[in-house]
């Protein structure tokens, strides 16, 4: 595939697994040119991606492509499973372009993984990364009402999924890639005071979310997913870190 790269297609002549998580942020406000670098980094690499892995010889038996619980769109209370309808909002739209990228490679005989991966708790970056910082300093909170659904996943335990579904065959098409202890954010914003041992009392209102971020506020801040890992329970998939507090202390730890 000469858009992909012929250094690109060399590196992956032979691999017996492919896997694809690379995409560009979505924690910044969202202007047009922004959403099209966003649905670009998802949908875009991925058929580019995809197209490539088509036209190898030998193939993969596998393309692990991340996605996101964003599928499903803000939905309040209601529990989400694999099966649920997808949303209807700009993330919602972006992660089914993403999921439809990879057709390329499953009609060319190819395993395809789709992990609708939640909030990654782990050491040296991410969500957390972000916020301890202010809840170190005692100015952590709710955001908006708090009782939207946090779905999350410790890194480790996303890890090994990811080892685990390399060669387990019976891993196909859509997986939720999350704890099955989806907690609302005002449990998340007590759970990291206490684990950083400072209060989290001072709420963020909406509104001044929806000032500074505009449609990024609601589509992701304000958003609520409570989803099921229903195909990995099923699966017996057994997590290191089932619950929050644990998997905070891991990735605070030192």
């Amino acid at each position: 595939d000469a858009e992909f790269g012929e250094l690109a297609l060399l590196r992956l002549a032979g691999a017996r697994a492919v896997g694809h998580l690379s995409c560009e942020g979505i924690g910044v406000r969202w202007t047009e040119a922004r959403k099209r670098e966003i649905l670009d980094s998802r949908a875009g690499l991925t058929a580019r991606l995809a197209r490539a892995i088509a036209r190898l010889d030998p193939k993969p038996a596998v393309l692990l492509s991340a996605s996101a619980v964003g599928y499903y769109g803000d939905r309040g209370d209601e529990w989400l499973e694999e099966s649920s309808a997808p949303g209807t909002d700009f993330l919602a739209g972006v992660t089914r372009a993403w999921e439809a990228a990879t057709t390329p490679a499953r009609e060319a005989g190819v395993r395809v993984v789709q992990m609708r991966i939640g909030i990654v708790f782990g050491p040296g970056g991410g969500m957390l990364a972000r916020v301890r910082l202010p809840y170190s300093f005692g100015l952590g909170g709710r955001i908006g009402s708090g009782r939207q659904w946090l779905s999350w996943i410790a890194v480790g335990d996303l890890i090994r999924f990811v080892v685990r579904a390399i060669d387990d065959a019976a891993i196909d098409g859509p997986v939720n890639v999350v704890s099955p202890s989806p907690v609302r954010n005002v449990e998340f914003s007590a759970a990291l005071g206490a684990a950083l041992h400072r209060p989290a009392v001072i709420p963020v209102p909406a509104f001044a979310l929806r000032v500074l971020f505009g449609e990024m506020a609601d589509g992701v801040l304000l958003a609520s997913q409570r989803v099921r890992p229903a195909r990995l329970l099923a699966a017996g998939f057994a997590f290191d870190q089932p619950t929050l507090d644990g998997a905070l202390r891991a990735a605070l730890t030192p």
